[in-house]
């Protein structure tokens, strides 16, 4: 990988342009090629190679697409009145002109990282792939496809894809910081993501609470001081359990214009699909149609640069011909603010009331009577006729901790039809993302084990609908996805849990209130109504694409999980649901049926799941090759389970 290259010396190679040119990629500077996995032949594909370079942009800080650009007007600017930045950006392709696809996949990569070859290739990587084990089936090799990373992040490891911004010199401001340890301590080192203008403690404040919805306070016992400009000490008050949120606010420096990420990415799928307008040598050709995916944080990544109007390039040209924003819920992100912070996503306990989860939540165009505003995620690109066909996938962890409903559901609570590009599919039962080979564990700070689960099988066959849909106009399946309108979305008092263990579970939800960030911390108004899939007897959910693994359970599959004593108990855990077993006989204490009253024996088990696999790929939803690989896993568990 290459190591992160600072923003001046990355400028040197760049090809600069004129004041008032259209153009914005100005340089391309390949910095190393080769073949790839270790020259791993992928049928009729052959060997790949990989293409790291630095991609670098000039853009005219008062054109009109920058111009709800935060800060854009204090960042510096060349002598031909130019903002330049710069990105790493990692390629693989077929060396064989002859045997490359049509499509180019883009990745908006999570926090610097690769996920889509762990939910297509069922790979465990999540680096830029190299060796020949990080292709792992060689799902999207094998197709032809080129396959491209960008940094859209600011900051990160140097072994990560980074984006390089100028930073805006002479800006101050307030930041806020949220911790939870989850760990016993009573001293911890906390990283802040800005530096301290400077280094009076009195300028800052730091509060603390047990739970999300509790007053922050400054109590005896709690207290902080600076280590250096980007890291202080805090001192952990007694009786504090190590859930407890930890707030500090400060003064900040060194602010970047990150919602030049938005124009990042934009302007370097333009570039590599060949659209006109730049002033670099493309080292792509044959491209024909783009998709983006971005999975969590890039998943909101994708669906804000697609509100922002930035499916569209300088000229008006279309960036992305399809998209797939996976496991974003509702939620954009905190890009486009003054001392921004990507890696911030709400969830009922953690970072609950950050930015980038406000109106506009879905595609129709809606009216928020809450918040007095109206339009929709497709605004901007509708009016320039350059939104991509979208398909909009969320598991059920989404529901619980992303409010998905409002996907679907209209502020006012009323049912919501999609725009004709738009496709919503609900993985109905998996966790927030897993791996093909996640197993249930147990976490420190949650009362269950963990689901298992993993939406692979369902990406994969969506992913080949949607190549077929922007290459061939070809339709890919209806939305699946719960709604108002059949009884799939409920009210959480209207969930019937099962018993179990003597107990019915009694889960919460991510809230979610108009938020006025005038202030920090900012302040809270109404909540908006959220909705949950309604379950099975089983506790399983209904409404959306059921796996094998759920349509012929061993278990309940949930999307939530609970905090347990010691670690802010009964507020939501993580992203990791939830998975609880069966009891293999019937129990007094549990309201589900046993695992011998629905399968005989294993075999009537694997038949139950191979009859759900054929059945999904019926209807599009499982590709022919991957029932093997699902029944093979269904006789691991199985066999685990009679260990």
């Amino acid at each position: 990988m290459l190591k992160r290259l600072a923003f001046a010396s990355a400028m040197v190679s760049a090809t600069l342009l004129s004041s008032g040119a259209l153009a914005r990629v100005t340089g391309f500077e390949i910095k190393a090629s080769g073949p790839a996995f270790e020259g791993k032949v992928f049928g009729n594909a052959g060997v790949y190679e990989r293409i790291d370079a630095i991609a670098t942009f000039a853009v005219d800080p008062k054109s009109p697409r920058v111009a709800n650009i935060v800060d854009i007007d204090k960042a510096p600017v060349n002598a031909s009145g130019e903002i330049e930045f710069s990105t790493e950006v990692s390629i693989l392709r077929p060396m064989s002109v002859a045997q490359r696809s049509p499509v180019l996949f883009y990745e908006v990569p999570n926090r610097g990282k690769n996920l889509s070859f762990m939910l297509l290739n069922r790979a465990a990587s999540t680096g830029v792939p190299s060796a020949a084990t990080d292709a792992g089936d060689g799902f999207l090799m094998n197709r032809g496809d080129t396959v491209v990373w960008s940094g859209w992040q600011t900051g990160l490891a140097d072994d990560l894809l980074n984006l390089d911004l100028p930073i805006l010199s002479g800006l101050s401001g307030q930041s806020r910081e949220q911790f939870i340890f989850d760990e016993p301590g009573s001293v911890s080192a906390a990283a802040l993501t800005y530096p301290a203008q400077d280094l009076d403690p009195s300028r800052a404040t730091l509060t603390v609470r047990a739970k999300e919805a509790d007053k922050p306070q400054q109590i005896e016992g709690l207290s902080f001081r600076y280590l250096n400009a980007t890291e202080i000490e805090i001192t952990r008050p007694p009786g504090m359990d190590a859930g407890a949120i930890y707030e500090f606010i400060y003064p900040a420096k060194d602010a970047v214009p990150a919602g030049l990420a938005f124009v990042a990415t934009s302007d370097l799928i333009s570039f590599l699909r060949g659209n006109e307008g730049h002033n670099a040598q493309n080292p792509l050709d044959g491209v024909k149609y783009t998709i983006g995916m971005g999975i969590s944080q890039s998943g909101r990544f994708l669906r804000d640069l697609i509100y922002h109007g930035f499916n569209a390039d300088e000229k008006g040209n279309k960036v992305f011909d399809g998209a797939i924003p996976h496991i974003a819920g509702s939620r954009k992100t905190f890009t486009n603010f003054r001392f921004a912070q990507p890696g911030r996503y709400s969830r009922q306990h953690e970072d609950h009331d950050y930015p980038g989860d406000q109106f506009p939540f879905t595609y129709a165009e809606t009216s928020d009577q809450l918040s007095g505003k109206s339009g929709s995620i497709l605004t901007a690109c509708s009016s320039t006729e350059t939104c991509p066909k979208i398909m909009h996938t969320d598991t059920s962890t989404e529901f619980w901790q992303a409010r998905a409903s409002l996907v679907t559901t209209s502020p006012d609570g009323k049912p919501l039809e999609m725009p004709d590009n738009v496709r919503l599919y609900f993985v109905a039962g998996a966790p927030h993302f897993n791996g093909w080979s996640a197993q249930s564990k147990d976490e420190a700070a949650c009362t269950y084990p963990t689901n298992p689960l993993s939406a692979a099988p369902v990406m994969r066959a969506l992913y080949v609908a949607l190549a077929d849909w922007v290459s061939e106009n070809k339709a890919p399946p209806a939305s699946r996805y719960p709604s108002l309108t059949d009884g799939t979305l409920v009210r959480l008092e209207d969930l019937k849990l099962p018993r179990i263990g003597g107990e019915i579970a009694r889960p919460v939800f991510n809230e979610l209130r108009v938020m006025d960030y005038a202030s920090q911390p900012p302040a809270r108004g109404k909540a908006y109504p959220v909705y949950l899939p309604a379950i099975d007897a089983d506790g399983n959910p209904l409404g959306g694409v059921s796996m094998p693994f759920v349509k012929a359970p061993l278990g309940t599959y949930t999307g939530w999980n609970l905090r347990k004593e010691g670690f802010g108990k009964g507020e939501l855990c993580s992203l990791t649901g939830t998975f609880i077993p069966f009891p293999k006989q019937p129990s007094d204490t549990d309201s589900r049926k046993s695992l011998s009253e629905r399968y005989p024996d294993g075999k009537a088990y694997i038949a139950a799941v191979k009859a759900a696999s054929e059945a999904l790929v019926a209807d599009g939803f499982m590709l022919p090759e991957d029932v093997g690989y699902v029944l093979d896993r269904a006789q691991e568990d199985i066999d685990a389970m009679n260990e």
